[in-house]
């Protein structure tokens, strides 16, 4: 793992952190579904629009428009779609522990339905994981935080593990940037009809608002994308999963600094607990299958 990796795994971790609370101050003056159906139909127009200018081909084998459509629909649709529509009523810095648990949800997925192989130290950090996680919301339950959006979100990070586990591997072969496009439209054609059915388009305009979703349409929603993509085939999904380990830290620090949500001592100690246990199930688990030819590691 060099120096770029490094780079490019930090980075990643951050920009992911940080759309929960650029998404806290969307929702807070504009309808979830709506905002983020034209957030994707943005960046989906750049990221193909790019692909195209780079030589990229929209005429992608079976396997990749598969995960085209898995992708935009469970990670798009559904994951950001439900802590979209979560964070009207939960704090960002709560949205984003729940979604940091991802890799624990799709280690432990995978070792009960797959057969995945699961060393004891993986197993000591999906339980140490799930422990942090639970001492979080015995905290926030305690002081009246909103069960269906908590519910909202966790149904979120279940789907964007099970689409982990569908596709695992089929987006990092070729054609990167056209993949993160597409999948962008799929994610908005499903929540414009959504945002259609079920919200009024009241949009209360303010220079926040403008700012953040600048923001998250061409950071998180395209950039950290493309850059996860990149580190996949550059050091291999298992390693570059260990980065995820950092979410919960940059989630919690972004959203206080900018949204001033404040952390009891047992927000602080579940974040430690759920970042330590992320990190031993990453460690823990074989190395990857050789690199295809062509794909530096």
């Amino acid at each position: 793992m060099d120096i770029r990796a490094v780079g490019m795994g930090l980075a990643f971790a951050f920009m992911w952190s940080s759309a929960f609370t650029s998404a806290r101050m969307i929702v807070a003056d504009a309808p979830p579904l709506m905002s983020l159906a034209l957030r994707f139909l943005i960046s989906g127009l750049i990221g193909v629009g790019l692909a195209r200018a780079l030589g990229q081909s929209w005429r992608l084998p079976r396997e990749q428009w598969r995960a085209v459509a898995i992708f935009g629909l469970c990670q798009n649709a559904l994951y950001l779609g439900l802590n979209f529509v979560a964070m009207q009523w939960i704090e960002a810095s709560l949205a984003a522990i729940i979604a940091s648990s991802m890799p624990l949800l799709v280690a432990a997925l995978g070792w009960l339905v797959l057969g995945d192989r699961v060393r004891p130290l993986g197993i000591a950090g999906l339980v140490a994981g799930f422990a942090g996680v639970a001492v979080i919301m015995g905290s926030r339950l305690s002081g009246g935080v909103s069960l269906p959006g908590i519910g909202l979100c966790v149904i979120g990070a279940l789907a964007l593990a099970v689409a982990t586990l569908t596709v695992r591997g089929a987006a990092t072969r070729g054609n990167v940037l056209m993949i993160v496009g597409l999948q962008m439209f799929v994610g908005a054609a499903v929540l414009a009809l959504a945002a259609a059915l079920l919200e009024e388009p009241v949009v209360n305009w303010t220079p926040r608002l403008v700012g953040a979703f600048a923001y998250t349409t061409v950071v998180p929603g395209l950039i950290a994308t493309w850059v996860w993509f990149r580190l996949v085939a550059r050091i291999g999904a298992v390693r570059a999963a260990t980065y995820h380990f950092l979410n919960p830290f940059f989630g919690v620090a972004v959203a206080a600094a900018l949204l001033g949500e404040r952390l009891g001592p047992a927000d602080v100690a579940g974040v430690v607990i759920v970042a330590a246990g992320i990190l031993a199930v990453q460690m823990s688990k074989r190395p990857d299958l050789p690199v295809p030819p062509g794909i530096r590691r």
